[in-house]
């Protein structure tokens, strides 16, 4: 999602994601929402900035410009490729860049190529290696790979001064009403590997380079600084006989109506030429806006408007949701609170009469407490990394950057995890804190890791770069053990020492008998029900994180996202004390489990929205894509299950604790 030596020194910018808000009228919740508008619009309208360390670079006019690959992708497979996996001209010495966590988790395997580029100079055409009188031979096996690879609907990922290479496409559209056509350009990551026609396979075996500069303003008698601010490619599949060559390697390119494509027979040998060209533009684009054109690539159907629509009509909701409830609590304290009534409200049914076992402790309190304590270890991961990358410091262009700050960030967490944990623990009359602390580090992480590691060993079976390698994956056991597992057991001691949480009524030594519950507060139904206000904040976010994750782009809507998490909590947290107001007036005390598990309901509606994308947006029909596709959903959709269920278990504890201290109890 995002995109390292010279080449990484990117600029993060202050602005994240354009932004529109109007103006809304309400007080409470709907101030949350003007304050990240605010926010949001100061991000817009704030200048850019770089971090300390991180600069352009300045090219000289005949400097190299160093043109590197990635991998090698594909939306229907899932499992990315390194570069040399096919047989591409090689350079005399492979070296291959050393990169991040997150860079390695990817699949990114980032290694130089043999394209010569100078800047400002160009070339018509010029062999890549080889020559016309000794061709590229390629045997039977190399030649299936291929034509493989081009049914597998495979792309190329290349970089330029860390810029990725796009493709750009063009479409016409008419106009009706005057007759006249509009020009709707579009840009692909990377380039398709090749083709198919007839069922026939071509590859695509020369790049015209397009590289964009812009032209710094210097000082007089100085040599000019060049910056690359866009790096396009045009794919060509051009056959053997068709291209002429010179003993130089410089060769001429037929015309584009007379000339064949190069067929890749996988029953045979097949004889090809890698060419590229290259040609410079200036451009206005200044160094600091060269990612513009990169964030704005995948389709966007869903309209601004239609995002700041949704946010309206949940906060409204919520809000129409809140005040009901507060009038009718309002109402229930002020009749509960009537001395010369109390005998009438002692016969009347309502949440008062369970006071005696609202607090009782709920069936094994340390699973809850661990679940617990992961959620608020994912909730402080996640805001503190959608915060930073709203302002712009995790950005596509620092590759790796938001994956690596997320599994550090989730390590270091688990200190305010092991606290909320052992404290709640405590609270629930717990008293093997050691258990419980081990519990809390291993439950979640532990879960995590055995679905990726099998998950990993069929990409390992792929021979992907995909799949996690063995030292990377020791370093991730080493951060666990070495820094989450100690952090956990540490913020556990001093929760599970503190004073536990101060409930305002008395546990009764008898449990009270519940009364027979109505259809509507089943469990499943309360999952249900719970889930559409939360899910119908952030699904239109979803169809952006989904895009980014399995159709390899970018992602850069940071200040949309906080946005939307900040209405998945309020929204969370309201339907979580409707829900737990409605269940302790059916006089069922039991609301421990059910809140965690209710409030988190919106999950379900993850994993059926996944279930669709897979299914209408996807190209995916073989087995083992489909089984990291759904392996790696299971994952999202727990973890989305353990956050909204701890901000619902924790809003609704907080109101139920409120309540019952404003009541008179005898």
């Amino acid at each position: 999602m995002e995109p390292g030596a010279s080449a990484n020194r990117e600029p993060l910018p202050l602005t994240s994601a354009p932004t529109r808000g109007s103006k809304m009228a309400a007080s409470g919740v709907l101030g949350t929402l003007t304050y990240a508008l605010a926010l949001l619009l100061w991000c817009q309208g704030a200048s850019c900035f770089y971090v300390p360390g991180v600069a352009p670079i300045n090219f000289h006019k005949n400097a190299v410009v160093e043109i590197k690959a990635v991998k090698l992708t594909s939306s229907r497979t899932q499992l990315p490729y390194e570069y040399y996996s096919l047989p591409f001209c090689q350079p005399k010495e492979i070296t291959y860049k050393a990169e991040n966590l997150g860079e390695v988790l990817r699949g990114d395997r980032i290694v130089n190529t043999p394209f010569q580029v100078f800047m400002t100079i160009e070339k018509k055409c010029e062999v890549l290696c080889n020559s016309l009188k000794e061709p590229l031979v390629l045997d039977k096996e190399k030649s299936k790979l291929i034509a493989e690879r081009i049914q597998e609907d495979y792309y190329v990922h290349l970089i330029a001064d860390n810029l990725p290479v796009a493709t750009r496409l063009e479409f016409y559209l008419n106009r009706e009403e005057d007759k006249s056509k509009d020009k709707d350009i579009q840009f692909e990551h990377g380039y398709r590997l090749g083709f198919m026609d007839n069922n026939k396979y071509y590859l695509h075996n020369h790049l015209s380079f397009i590289l964009y500069y812009h032209r710094e303003d210097v000082e007089e008698n100085q040599e000019p600084n060049y910056r690359v601010v866009r790096f396009e490619v045009i794919p060509q599949s051009i056959k053997l006989a068709d291209l002429k060559a010179d003993e130089n390697g410089v060769c001429t390119l037929p015309e584009a109506a007379s000339s064949a494509p190069q067929e890749m027979d996988p029953t045979k040998e097949n004889k090809l030429l890698f060419t590229y060209s290259v040609r410079w533009e200036e451009s206005d684009i200044k160094w600091a806006s060269r990612w513009d054109t990169y964030l704005t690539m995948s389709d966007v159907q869903i309209h601004w408007f239609s995002i700041i629509n949704s946010v309206v009509v949940v906060f409204f909701l919520s809000g129409i949701l809140s005040m009901i409830i507060i009038r009718t609590l309002r109402k229930d304290i002020a009749n509960y609170n009537k001395e010369d009534d109390i005998e009438d409200t002692m016969e009347e049914s309502g949440w008062k009469l369970v006071h005696g076992d609202v607090f009782r402790p709920p069936q094994y309190p340390m699973i809850l407490s661990s679940l617990l304590g992961s959620g608020i270890q994912l909730f402080c991961m996640i805001l503190i990394v959608i915060f930073v990358a709203m302002l712009g410091m995790l950005s596509p262009s620092s590759r790796g950057a938001l994956m690596t700050t997320a599994c550090f960030l989730f390590m270091f967490m688990g200190v305010f995890g092991g606290f909320s944990a052992g404290r709640l623990y405590r609270t629930l009359k717990g008293h093997r804190w050691k258990k419980g602390a081990f519990c809390t580090a291993m439950l979640y992480p532990g879960v995590v890791f055995g679905i990726c590691f099998i998950l990993n060993c069929f990409i390992w079976g792929k021979h992907s770069s995909g799949a996690v390698p063995f030292p990377t994956m020791v370093a991730l056991l080493c951060m666990w053990f070495g820094i989450s597992l100690p952090l956990v057991y540490l913020g556990y001691y001093f929760g599970f020492r503190k004073q536990p949480y101060d409930n305002p009524v008395r546990t009764n030594q008898i449990p009270r008998q519940i009364p027979e519950q109505r259809w509507y507060m089943n469990r499943f139904v309360g999952i249900l029900m719970a889930g559409i206000l939360p899910f119908g904040a952030m699904f239109i976010e979803l169809f952006f994180i989904f895009s980014a994750i399995w159709e390899n782009q970018f992602y850069y809507l940071f200040g949309f996202l906080f946005l939307v998490f900040i209405i998945l909590v309020v929204s969370c947290s309201q339907i979580s004390i409707v829900m737990v107001y409605f269940q302790l007036c059916a006089e069922d005390y039991r609301w421990w489990w059910r809140t965690f598990l209710v409030s988190g309901g919106s999950a379900f509606y993850v994993l059926i929205y996944a279930v669709f994308y897979f299914v209408n947006k996807l190209d995916i029909v073989e087995f083992i894509p489909s089984l990291l596709y759904f392996g790696y959903t299971a994952l999202m959709v727990l973890s989305f299950w353990l956050l909204t269920g701890t901000i619902g278990f924790y809003a609704a504890y907080m109101f139920v604790r409120k309540i019952y201290a404003a009541v008179k109890i005898d």
